[in-house]
């Protein structure tokens, strides 16, 4: 089993940065592609951000582009979500998640993840 603890939500104002965290424990996989998910209240989960395990590539939803990055530090094994010019629309619950199989198409569907984290809050007042 892999554990996935989420930290660095809260609370922001408009326009202010956040940057996320996601430790992973237990029978972590050195090749664990890894992924950000979130929520809004009355909405469906969407993807978010994913990165491959080395670190080589990366895709966005196409309503972060330019504004969050994804990254991850192997040694720690820690995947990280920079937040820059937030906006209200972005207020949700955060997870992460890891894909223990091969890198394919981007990782852009929940089905494809094996390990989810609890979630953390991010809420952008306006």
């Amino acid at each position: 089993q892999v554990q996935l603890v989420e930290s660095g939500g809260g609370l922001v104002q408009a326009g202010g940065s956040l940057r996320l965290s996601c430790a992973a424990s237990g029978r972590t996989q050195y090749r664990m592609n890894m992924g950000w998910f979130r929520q809004a209240p009355g909405k469906e989960r969407e993807f978010v951000a994913s990165i491959k395990w080395s670190g080589s590539s990366t895709e966005y939803a196409d309503s972060v582009k330019g504004r969050f990055t994804i990254s991850r530090d192997n040694a720690k094994i820690t995947v990280y979500l920079q937040m820059n010019s937030l906006e209200p629309a972005d207020t949700a619950v955060y997870y992460c998640a890891a894909n223990t199989r091969a890198w394919s198409g981007g990782l852009y569907s929940e089905n494809q993840y094996d390990y989810w984290g609890q979630g953390t809050q991010v809420t952008v007042s306006s």
